[in-house]
């Protein structure tokens, strides 16, 4: 998105199709013979050039839908940012501020590309003018933060394990002034973290937490938590290869937390930031953890181990236990934790789990304000019991096969004590290239939170 130039801009008209027939009577005959001709009828993210006398574009005509479509269908205008010839564009029309800010956030996340490896051919040129009354500057920092998380998940694991992750913390950290600790290895076992280093001490790199810290002291204290898991074979309990195929993704928590963490620092919203990021691999060697294994927390809790691949609560265990020591105002997890929560809400829907209804109704109100989608689970007390085998005070897999994304929720409340907690079940990807979101790793639920913090916190004017 640009500021205004000396060029003079193509006019970008959202038309509902309710207004398109009036719409279309206003314009000159030759082009309501055009939108015609061309069998325009406004469905949401399509686009249609209008000539002008001289043949170039004289505006363009984007489709926006019905109010249904706009609702479930969100980012707008990133289908034409994508395809837009190069040229500088300006938006017009009735469109609110939030309305205008919506559809500019859609055209920058639209103009992502994920070329590290192989270039698509396709250079994005078009740039849009900052739309009147919209805040360019933050919209670009909050689009830097998702790009940051879709970088990250789509980084093959060979160069994207937790050095790599530890780097890209450090990076971030060093843009905003922030601070970074990092434990790794046998310290670990040092430091008390025992669920960390048992689950990633197979791997080829050493397991760590990276410990990130922003902000100033007296400053309401908010806790991101992300599962770093930066290839998952299921360990022992080795997942089949099709399941295999996309768990580079599964440090997708890890990403979206230091992709909201950028947003938070870069927009200085008034609060004290603390991240937590466990990295590490679920490998398969000779010292993997086993099934049947029982492991100590650092909460105390002890942890029967009846399938290797549910190894994502173990390590979260552990770091939300040390979040909740510091008693913050919040502690906000995020990670790729279940596949039940897919099978409930699809790839769009992130899953959050609160027991704090406050704070479960500014979620949703935030989400509904940012265009991120979320939707509550219930943390079920009737199923509590699923998750205690017996031999020791908590089942990592529960056997039953009910309700895993509830458990498995019900199993990281168990760490967090009386400290206010959400917990994100992601996905992490889009399958499917949509408007705004193209096919690789996505940043779900950070946008949500986000607004739902700087409606707390505030940010500077």
């Amino acid at each position: 998105m640009s500021e205004e130039t000396g060029d003079k801009p193509i006019p970008i008209r959202p038309v509902t199709a309710e207004a398109l027939d009036d719409l279309v009577a206003e314009l000159p005959g030759a082009q309501a013979a055009w939108v015609r001709a061309n069998g325009f009828k406004a469905r949401l993210g399509t686009a249609l050039a209008l000539p002008g006398a001289d043949g170039t574009v004289e505006r363009v005509l984007v489709g926006w839908g019905t109010a249904a479509e706009r609702r479930r269908e969100r980012l707008h205008l990133g289908s034409f940012a994508r395809a837009a010839p190069a040229g500088s564009y300006r938006l017009e029309g009735d469109l609110s501020p939030g309305e205008a800010a919506q559809a500019a956030l859609g055209w920058m996340l639209g103009r992502y590309r994920f070329d590290r490896y192989k270039s698509d051919g396709v250079e994005v040129k078009a740039e849009l003018e900052t739309p009147e009354g919209v805040d360019g500057a933050r919209l670009g920092r909050i689009a830097e933060g998702v790009f940051i998380t879709r970088d990250l998940i789509n980084t093959p694991a060979n160069e994207m394990g937790p050095e790599a992750l530890e780097r890209a913390a450090r990076r971030i950290a060093e843009r905003h002034g922030a601070q970074v600790e990092v434990i790794t290895g046998e310290a670990l076992l040092e430091a008390n973290l025992p669920l960390i280093h048992a689950v990633g001490r197979a791997g080829p790199q050493a397991p760590r937490l990276i410990d990130l810290h922003w902000g100033n002291q007296g400053d309401p204290a908010i806790t991101l938590v992300g599962k770093g898991v930066c290839f998952d074979t299921g360990g022992l309990n080795l997942k089949r290869s099709g399941s295999m195929a996309l768990m580079k993704k599964d440090m997708g928590g890890a990403a979206t937390v230091l992709g909201l963490a950028h947003m938070i620092m870069g927009l200085g919203l008034g609060l004290r930031l603390r991240v937590l990021i466990p990295a590490l691999e679920n490998s398969v060697a000779a010292q993997a953890m086993r099934p049947g294994d029982i492991l100590r927390s650092r909460k105390g809790l002890t942890v029967e181990v009846n399938n290797t691949d549910a190894e994502g609560r173990l390590v979260l265990a552990d770091a939300l236990a040390l979040a909740s020591e510091d008693e913050p105002a919040l502690i906000v997890d995020m990670a790729t934790l279940t596949g039940a929560a897919r099978v409930a809400l699809g790839p769009d829907l992130a899953a959050f789990f609160t027991d704090d209804e406050e704070l479960a109704a500014e979620l949703a109100a935030a989400s509904d304000q940012a265009a991120d989608p979320i939707w509550r689970l219930p943390l079920w007390p009737p199923y509590e019991g699923d998750i205690e085998p017996g031999i020791a005070d908590l089942d990592n897999a529960p056997k039953s096969g009910f309700a895993g994304a509830i458990t498995a929720a019900l199993f990281l409340k168990r760490f967090v004590g009386r400290t206010p907690w959400v917990h994100f079940d992601i996905f992490g990807w889009t399958p499917k290239a949509r408007s705004g979101r193209p096919k690789g790793g996505e940043c779900q639920a950070a946008r949500a939170v986000l607004a739902m913090l700087a409606a707390r916190y505030g940010e500077p004017e």
